[in-house]
């Protein structure tokens, strides 16, 4: 069982919502972070940060990833 910290909510910052969606929707899909990284464009190291919440990331790079995961960023940042 998933603890309540994993889900994404509406009070958690748009950083942390987007990182626990972008982990969510990359395990669905069975893609490691380095999977992800490579079709985003991006390196594996700043996906785990991105997951973690620790990166103020751009908007860019937002739609790269949402683009990725086959999402809408608008579907990622809803709470």
């Amino acid at each position: 069982m998933k603890s309540d910290k994993t889900k994404p909510t509406q009070r958690q910052p748009a950083k942390i919502q987007f990182g626990l969606v972008l982990r969510h929707a990359r395990e669905a899909l069975n893609l490691s972070q380095e999977a992800l990284a490579e079709q985003a464009g991006l390196h594996r190291t700043y996906i785990g940060q991105v997951e973690r919440g620790e990166r103020n990331i751009s908007v860019d790079s937002m739609e790269r990833l949402a683009q990725a995961v086959g999402m809408e960023l608008w579907e990622m940042l809803h709470p």
